[in-house]
């Protein structure tokens, strides 16, 4: 009783009378690596620059390829990517292939991550300050 999640990793449903284990005896894949593997959909620069501009609005692929500045099949792979962890749909008009968020919640985990490199990155300014404030030379 298992199936694909959205990130492609199979997941076993828990068997009767919740003993955890499928009927097929897979054993369930326990959150943390289910976390794992969706943080891991995000650790490319492409994809996170992709999802920037998705957060904005619906882009088509071709005008983000002039603003990620890759090749169109590295944008595509990384768009599949995106797809697969459930994170970005697309849809085609005629030729043109257009894509977008699948959640708002995508473009709210872009802002806490954000939030949070601030403040990391602000405390690391204050680290060189006081640095350079105990060095004898400056």
């Amino acid at each position: 009783n298992s199936a694909m999640n959205n990130t492609g990793l199979r997941v076993a449903h828990p068997g009767p009378r919740g003993r955890g284990i499928g009927e097929d005896g897979a054993v369930p894949t326990p959150l943390y690596q289910l976390k794992a593997e969706f943080f891991k959909s995000l650790g490319h620069p492409v994809r996170v620059r992709v999802l920037e501009l998705l957060s904005v609005r619906e882009h088509a692929v071709g005008e983000m390829l002039t603003q990620v500045g890759v090749e169109p099949a590295n944008l595509s792979q990384q768009l599949a990517v995106l797809r697969r962890a459930g994170l970005v749909s697309s849809r085609r008009d005629g030729a043109v292939v257009h894509s977008r968020l699948t959640s708002e919640q995508v473009a709210e985990l872009l802002a806490v991550a954000r939030n949070i490199l601030t403040t990391v990155l602000a405390g690391n300014v204050e680290l060189l300050e006081d640095l350079r404030a105990d060095d004898p030379g400056t």
